[in-house]
C-alpha cells in the first residue's frame, strides 16, 4: 500500500508574476514524493500533496527550490500567513543612512520574515511567522539597535516629545557650537603665539564635535566603518594633522549646523505630512442609557449609540438612528462638497459634523473602521519601497566607501610619482574628497519625497498601497476599464420616453408606472422612481405576471400592456422593432401600441473626462471589459472614446483579455486594471497595477487593489498618474543635482580648485535643497 498524502499549503510573498507562478508550479512538482502540486496566482497560495513519511524534508526541499527559482519571494506556513507585525518607534532617528544600517540589521535577526524601517515618521515595522517568536524578536531589538546606533531609543508605543524639550535640545546644541565658535575666533583674530592657539583651536574643535567624535569610535569598535560622522572625523582630524586648525574646526562647525538645519527640515516635512492624514479620532461620545460619556474609540462595540455634535469628528463607521447634518468628507474623499445625512444614512469614521447632532449605531469596530484601515495603509505604504529607493540605498552603500578609497590614493599615490608633489597638499586635496562625499541629500530628500506623493494622494481620495505602486504609475502605457460601477453608475435609469400615436410622455410614463407598481425588479422600481408619484394601487382592477414576458392589467376600463416583445408578439400587437442601447420596455393600451421605454445603465459624468485626460498623458490604449450585450458595450465605448470594447464575457474571459494585452506590452510598461474591486478580484490581482474605484468602506476592495480611489470618480486615475510624474520628476531631481554638485566639487577638490570650505557648504547647502525640494511633492493642487 502506498504511503498516504498529505497537504501542505504555502504562502508566497511577493509572487506578483503569473509566468513565475507557473514556473515554481513545474519545478515544485519534479521533486521527488510529491504527489501533485498547484500554485494559485491570484491568492499567492501553492498546493502540494505529498508523501506523509517525508512530509517535513520535501516541504524543505521545495522552500529551497523556491528560494532558487525566485529569490524574492518570502515563503509562509499557511497556517501562519497572516503572521505577527508590530511597529516600534525609534526616538533620536535623524539619520537617513542610520535607518538603512538598522533596516538591515533587524532583517538579518533569526525568525524575522520582513523588516522595514520608515525613516519619516521613525518607524520600524516588523513581520514574524507568530507572536512568540515576534516578541522575542522585538526584546531582541529593543537590546540590540542602541548598539548599533547609540542615539536611538527603542519605543514600543509612539510618545510625543513636547516642543519644550526640542527647542531645550536645540538650545544646547546652539550654545555649544556657539561657545566653539568664538574661542576658534578668539585663536585666529589675536596673534597669542602656537602654544596659546593650539589648545584654543583643539578645545574649539572638541566642544563643537566631541559627539561626532565619539558615535565614529563607537562604531569603529563595532567595525562599521563608512558612515557620516567616520567622515567627518577623519576629515577634520586630518585637517588638524596638517596644521589646517581653522579649517578642521569650520568643517566640523559647519557639518553640526547642516545637520541642525536639515533636523528642523525634516522634522517640519514630517510634520506637513503628518497633517495631511490628521484623520484619527480622539475621542467618542458613547451615550449609556441617558448618560454621556467620553472614550477612546477603541472602547466601543459594535451596536452601542455614540453621539457626534457640530464639529467634531465622526469617529467610528455607523448608521445614522437620529438627526440630520452636513458632513465634510474631504478628510477621506479630497472632495469639498458636504455631504448631506440623516436617519438611515450610512457614516464613515474621518467624516467631520457640520451642523446637526447625529445619533449614530456603530456598525464597526475601531480596528476595522475606515479610517483605521486607511491610517494603517497610508502609514505602512512605504514598507513597500520603490525601486528609486532600494537603488539609491544601494548606492550610498557603496558610493561612500569608493569615495573613501579614491581619497586615499589621492593621499598616497601623486606623491610617490609626481615630482616635487608634496604629501600635505595631496593630502588636504583627499580630505575635500572625503566631506564631500557624504550621500544625505540623497538617502534623506528620497524617502521623503516618495512619502509625500502617497501623502498628497491620500489628501486627493487616493489611497496608494506602497512607493513601487506610486513610481510603476509613472509607466502605465494601458489601462482597462471594467464598465459597471466603474465608467457607469451601475444603476438603471429611464434614459428614453417614446410614445407612439397621440399618447403623451407623461401618460405613457404613468402606463409603465401602474404596471409595474407590485414588482420589485430593478427595472420596475426605476421606472417608478422616474415617475415619482404615489401610486394607489386600489385602482387597478386586475394583475396578472406573465413569466419571460411582463405584466398585464387593468385599470379604469383600461387594458394594460407592459413587458418584452415577446408579450406583443403574444398578444398580437403590431409594432415596429428599433435598435436602441439598453433595456425596452413595450406598452400597449387597448390592444393598440402605445410605445416603450428604454431603461439603461447610466454613464458617470466623469468618465468622457477620465479617458480624455489619459490620453493626454500619453496612454497607448484605453480598453472596456464587459458582460453586457455587444451593442451596450459598443455604444458606451463609442460615447468615451475608449480604443477597444470587449464584451459578453465571463469573469474567467476578462483574465484571459488582460493576458493578451498585457503580452503587448514593452519592457518597462505597465498596465492597470481599474474595477469594483468585489467582482474583478482575479483581474485585479492579475494586473500590473490593479485599482479598486468607489472603494470608500469597502473592505474587499481595500484588500484587493493596489490603489483604491476612494471617491466614485474615474478621472482620480489621471490624478494618481499626475502625482506620481510629479513625485518622480521632482526624486530625479534631487538625484541629479545632488551627484552633479558633488561631481563637480569633486573634480575640483582632485585639481586643487577646492576647498573644505566649498566642500562643506556644498554638502550641506544641497542637502537642505534637496529636502525643499521633496517637500514640493505635498503640493497636488499644483498639478500640471
Amino acid at each position: 500500500m502506498g504511503a498516504k498524502a498529505a497537504r501542505k499549503e504555502l504562502v508566497l510573498e511577493g509572487l506578483d508574476c503569473a509566468s513565475c507562478a507557473a514556473k515554481i508550479e513545474n519545478n515544485v512538482k519534479r521533486i521527488n514524493g510529491v504527489e501533485a502540486c498547484s500554485v494559485n496566482f491570484v491568492t499567492k497560495t501553492l498546493i502540494m500533496e505529498t508523501t506523509s513519511t517525508k512530509n517535513e524534508s520535501i516541504v524543505d526541499e521545495a522552500k529551497q527550490l523556491i528560494n532558487k527559482l525566485e529569490p524574492d519571494i518570502r515563503i509562509n506556513d499557511k497556517a501562519n500567513s497572516s503572521g505577527a507585525k508590530q511597529i516600534v518607534y525609534l526616538k533620536g532617528l535623524d539619520c537617513a543612512n542610520c535607518a538603512a544600517k538598522v533596516e538591515k540589521h533587524v532583517n538579518s535577526i533569526d525568525g524575522v520574515t520582513a523588516a522595514s524601517v520608515d525613516f519619516v515618521s521613525k518607524k520600524l515595522m516588523i513581520e514574524a511567522p507568530n507572536e512568540n517568536v515576534l516578541q522575542k524578536i522585538v526584546s531582541e531589538v529593543s537590546i540590540s539597535i542602541p548598539k548599533i546606533e547609540p542615539n536611538i531609543e527603542v519605543e514600543l508605543e509612539q510618545h510625543s516629545i513636547s516642543n519644550e524639550k526640542e527647542s531645550f535640545g536645540m538650545k544646547k546644541l546652539i550654545i555649544r557650537l556657539s561657545a566653539g565658535f568664538l574661542l576658534g575666533a578668539i585663536a585666529l583674530i589675536f596673534d597669542l603665539g602656537v602654544s596659546v592657539e593650539l589648545p584654543l583651536f583643539l578645545i574649539a574643535y572638541l566642544i563643537i564635535g566631541g559627539d561626532i567624535l565619539l558615535r565614529a569610535g563607537k562604531n569603529i569598535v563595532r567595525g562599521q566603518l563608512f558612515d557620516e560622522n567616520f567622515l567627518m572625523s577623519i576629515a577634520t582630524i586630518g585637517a588638524f594633522a596638517i596644521g589646517q586648525y581653522p579649517e578642521g574646526i569650520a568643517v566640523m562647525l559647519f557639518y553640526q549646523v547642516g545637520e541642525l538645519f536639515q533636523s528642523i527640515a525634516v522634522n517640519r516635512s514630517r510634520k506637513s505630512i503628518s497633517e495631511l492624514m490628521d484623520i484619527r479620532p480622539e475621542y467618542a461620545t458613547l451615550k449609556v442609557g441617558n448618560e454621556m460619556k467620553k472614550v477612546s474609540p477603541e472602547e466601543v462595540h459594535v451596536g452601542d449609540l455614540i453621539i457626534v455634535k457640530p464639529g467634531e469628528k465622526i469617529p467610528l463607521d455607523g448608521m445614522v438612528i437620529e438627526g440630520n447634518s452636513m458632513v465634510d468628507t474631504s478628510a477621506l474623499t479630497g472632495e469639498s462638497v458636504p455631504r448631506e445625512v440623516e436617519a438611515g444614512s450610512e457614516v464613515l469614521s474621518g467624516f467631520v459634523n457640520s451642523n446637526g447632532v447625529l445619533s449614530i449605531q456603530v456598525t464597526k469596530e475601531y480596528s476595522e473602521s475606515t479610517v483605521a484601515k486607511i491610517l494603517d495603509l497610508v502609514q505602512n505604504a512605504s514598507s513597500r519601497k520603490a525601486p528609486t529607493e532600494n537603488f539609491i540605498t544601494k548606492f550610498a552603500r557603496y558610493y561612500t566607501p569608493v569615495v573613501v578609497i579614491i581619497a586615499a590614493m589621492l593621499a598616497i599615490i601623486p606623491p610617490l610619482v609626481i615630482e616635487g608633489a608634496l604629501f600635505s597638499d595631496w593630502l588636504y586635496r583627499a580630505l575635500v574628497f572625503l566631506v564631500i562625499s557624504c550621500p544625505c541629500a540623497l538617502v534623506v530628500s528620497i524617502p521623503l519625497g516618495f512619502f509625500g506623493g502617497i501623502g498628497g494622494a491620500s489628501r486627493s481620495g487616493i489611497l496608494v498601497k506602497g512607493s513601487n505602486y506610486l513610481e510603476a504609475l509613472n509607466n502605465v502605457k494601458y489601462v482597462v476599464f471594467d464598465k459597471t460601477g466603474t465608467l457607469t453608475k451601475g444603476v438603471f435609469k429611464v434614459t428614453d420616453i417614446s410614445p407612439k400615436g397621440d399618447i403623451t410622455k407623461e401618460s405613457l410614463l404613468e402606463y409603465a408606472a401602474l404596471a409595474e407598481s407590485y414588482s420589485n425588479h430593478p427595472i420596475a422600481q426605476s421606472i417608478l422612481t422616474a415617475y415619482g408619484k404615489e401610486i394607489n394601487k386600489e385602482e387597478i382592477d386586475q394583475y396578472d405576471e406573465i413569466a419571460g414576458h411582463g405584466i398585464k392589467i387593468k385599470e379604469g376600463g383600461k387594458t394594460i400592456l407592459a413587458g418584452n416583445k415577446k408579450l406583443m408578439k403574444k398578444e398580437g400587437i403590431a409594432f415596429k422593432e428599433e435598435e436602441v442601447i439598453g433595456t425596452m420596455v413595450h406598452l400597449a393600451v387597448n390592444g393598440k401600441y402605445a410605445g416603450f421605454i428604454v431603461i439603461a445603465d447610466v454613464v458617470k459624468e466623469d468618465s468622457k473626462k477620465a479617458i480624455e485626460g489619459l490620453k493626454a498623458l500619453g496612454i497607448k490604449k484605453t480598453v472596456m471589459l464587459t458582460g453586457d450585450a455587444k451593442r451596450v458595450g459598443e455604444k458606451v465605448g463609442s460615447t468615451l472614446g475608449l480604443d477597444e470594447v470587449y464584451a459578453e464575457l465571463l469573469p474567467h474571459e476578462k483574465v484571459e483579455k488582460v493576458e493578451r494585452l498585457d503580452s503587448y506590452k514593452q519592457k518597462n510598461e505597465k498596465l492597470i486594471f481599474v474595477g469594483d474591486g468585489i467582482n474583478d478580484t482575479p483581474v485585479l490581482a492579475r494586473a500590473d497595477i490593479g485599482i479598486a474605484m468607489g472603494g470608500l468602506g469597502s473592505d474587499a476592495a481595500i484588500e484587493a487593489a493596489d490603489v483604491v480611489i476612494m471617491t466614485d470618480e474615474p478621472s482620480k486615475i489621471v490624478t494618481a498618474i499626475k502625482i506620481a510624474k510629479r513625485t518622480r520628476r521632482i526624486v530625479w531631481q534631487n538625484i541629479i543635482f545632488s551627484l552633479c554638485i558633488k561631481g563637480v566639487v569633486l573634480i575640483l577638490g582632485a585639481y586643487g580648485l577646492a576647498t573644505m570650505w566649498e566642500a562643506i557648504i556644498s554638502d550641506v547647502g544641497v542637502t537642505l535643497l534637496a529636502v525643499l525640494n521633496a517637500m514640493r511633492v505635498l503640493k497636488v493642487d499644483r498639478l500640471s
